[in-house]
């Protein structure tokens, strides 16, 4: 007589195998919940086509004066559009703003630009204002850069080259002020906010 034949049986999976599986799911689930990633890109576009016409607009100013009610009027608005295509997407992705990944992003955010803002007001006081195109582009870059910690990895990218081209405004001729402000606050955000729409949905 002939055994019966046994079902084939898979070789069990090794302990060590499933522990790697396990670790390295949690290490995502980890990484996913530290990143904020609801950072609007087609809100970045509009923020840069404001910060074009900002730019045309303030080179035709008279005074200094006029020239920086100009660009504070254009970083109220676009502070408005920011802040409101960040609350559409992160609404859109169930991403809450005030818990989660979304307070650290906004928190790191306040600390540079609070910075910018004393400055800002201490040097158009002292009348300094050729100053301030460098300082807004490198403060606003840090501000980038410390947010970015906890979003996608292009954020951060984009707040070092805020940075740099903060950092050739504040070592270039005085009169270049608008075209670096042209370059960073238009060209960067347009630049950043398709790639981020493209790779990161809108």
């Amino acid at each position: 007589m002939t055994a019966p034949l046994q079902p084939r049986q898979d070789p069990p999976i090794a302990l060590h195998d499933r522990a790697m599986d396990d670790l390295r799911f949690i290490r995502q689930t980890m990484q996913r919940s530290r990143s904020f990633t609801a950072v609007p890109g087609r809100g970045m576009i509009a923020v840069g086509v404001t910060g074009f016409l900002a730019a045309v607009i303030a080179a035709q100013q008279p005074t200094p004066s006029r020239w920086l009610a100009v660009w504070l009027v254009s970083a109220a608005l676009s502070a408005g559009i920011g802040m409101g295509s960040l609350a559409l997407k992160a609404r859109s992705a169930q991403i809450p703003l005030r818990t989660g990944p979304g307070r650290p992003f906004l928190l790191s955010f306040l600390p540079a630009m609070t910075a910018a803002a004393a400055l800002t007001a201490a040097l158009s006081l002292q009348g300094s204002v050729t100053l301030l195109p460098g300082l807004w582009l490198l403060m606003f870059g840090a501000a980038v850069v410390a947010a970015g910690t906890f979003s996608i990895r292009i954020v951060p990218i984009m707040g070092i080259t805020f940075m740099v081209v903060g950092a050739m405004a504040l070592a270039s001729p005085t009169g270049w002020g608008d075209v670096w402000m042209a370059g960073g606050f238009g060209g960067l955000h347009v630049l950043f906010g398709v790639l981020i729409a493209r790779r990161h949905g809108g």
